[in-house]
């Protein structure tokens, strides 16, 4: 417990930390091809104009002519060059950005996993290293890297995404600005060897570039940055009427689909109002470690590292009073939405024959919590 006349110190403290921290602004598009590097590159000119010392620290053009030529009269910092598996490869060199110490570097594809060895596996962790250094960045990213969204665009484009970053670094951003076109322009760029050698285009209209497929992808980028903006209004702008903090408690079984599901929504949910959440797994005697299966026991564990990976905080409880120890818990930390998985039965069914959602039902009416039921 920190002492009263200690409290405002540490507040002075933080607020220097904040202000020494560098500023951040993300570029989002819905795909590869929106122009986010192009327009990062034309803010560097500006920037350079301006007398801004900026440098880039890792850009990838993909060798497209109108992008590449935007390199001429930048500064650039080398990359370093790295041995891995008998191959010589290149990765953004971080120890280079932090000595020369510019105002403003430029870091390209947010979501690369490193190359094993590198200080940070992840270069979004590269990023906040160089803004903790007090170095302000602009960067870019595909909406399809976004952890919580994962899934859901899987779902719409039949690619599985394996570089991802957590929707945390989506909200410490300074600005976000979505790079937007229409499925038509975006296809009459591919169609023109803007985005792809002209040998892939056929390929890529069949499968990813399709027209369908980029009006759900550009819906989600829309709204995601519309999201950030009405975080951002939400806590510059004070409110006159001081509303109650929302706070989520995901309820998750050993049942391994159904908890990822309730755990990627919930983090969305929490993302969007901007607030704190918390995973909860009730574990029964009958889920005891010498009676649960070793798959459930994995799946329970991915599922667990999912949810930290996601700013969730994980709570294990043993109880074989299941419904008592959920709102035990929502009491105890003030939760005002409680997120189950949607019931295999129909609700009525569930309503009628399930104690423990019949309860659950009964419980949060009293203590005016709500209840979401994830499908």
């Amino acid at each position: 417990m920190v002492p009263d006349d200690e409290q405002p110190v540490e507040h002075f403290l933080e607020l220097i930390r904040k202000s020494r921290r560098g500023k951040f602004k993300i570029y989002i598009g819905m795909s590869a091809g929106v122009g986010k590097t192009y327009r990062m590159l034309q803010e560097a000119h500006a920037l350079l104009r301006s007398g801004v010392n900026i440098q880039i620290g890792y850009i990838e053009t993909h060798f497209r002519a109108e992008t590449h030529a935007l390199l001429d009269g930048l500064p650039v910092i080398p990359r370093r060059k790295i041995f891995y598996k008998g191959k010589e490869l290149e990765e953004m060199d971080l120890k280079a950005i932090l000595n020369r110490h510019p105002e403003v570097v430029i870091v390209d594809e947010l979501a690369h996993s490193n190359i094993e060895g590198s200080k940070n596996s992840k270069r979004w962790q590269d990023v906040m290293d160089i803004l903790e250094a007090g170095i302000n960045v602009i960067s870019a990213v595909n909406i399809q890297h976004l952890e919580s969204l994962n899934e859901e665009i899987e779902s719409i484009t039949g690619v599985s995404i394996n570089e991802r970053i957590p929707d945390k670094v989506l909200e410490m951003a300074d600005e976000i600005v979505n790079i937007d076109l229409t499925a038509d322009e975006l296809i009459d760029r591919l169609k023109a060897g803007k985005i792809y050698d002209k040998a892939k285009v056929a390929r890529a209209l069949e499968n990813f570039f399709r027209s369908e497929k980029i009006l759900q992808l550009r819906e989600i980028a829309l709204k995601e940055v519309a999201h950030h903006l009405e975080r951002k209004i939400d806590t510059e702008i004070p409110k006159q009427i001081k509303l109650r903090p929302e706070k989520f408690l995901a309820c998750i079984s050993s049942n391994a689909e159904t908890a990822k599901i309730v755990i990627r929504k919930t983090a969305r949910l929490a993302s969007y109002y901007r607030s704190p959440w918390i995973v909860l797994y009730v574990q029964s005697s009958n889920e005891s470690l010498d009676r649960i299966k070793l798959d459930k026991q994995r799946y329970l564990i991915n599922n667990f590292k999912l949810a930290t990976e996601l700013g969730a905080e994980v709570l294990k409880v043993k109880s074989d009073q299941i419904t008592q120890t959920i709102m035990q818990v929502a009491r105890d930390r003030d939760i005002t939405t409680i997120c189950i998985g949607k019931p295999h039965l129909s609700l009525f069914q569930v309503i009628l024959r399930t104690p423990v959602f019949n309860g659950l039902l009964k419980n949060i009416a009293a203590a005016e919590i709500d209840l979401v039921i994830l499908s």
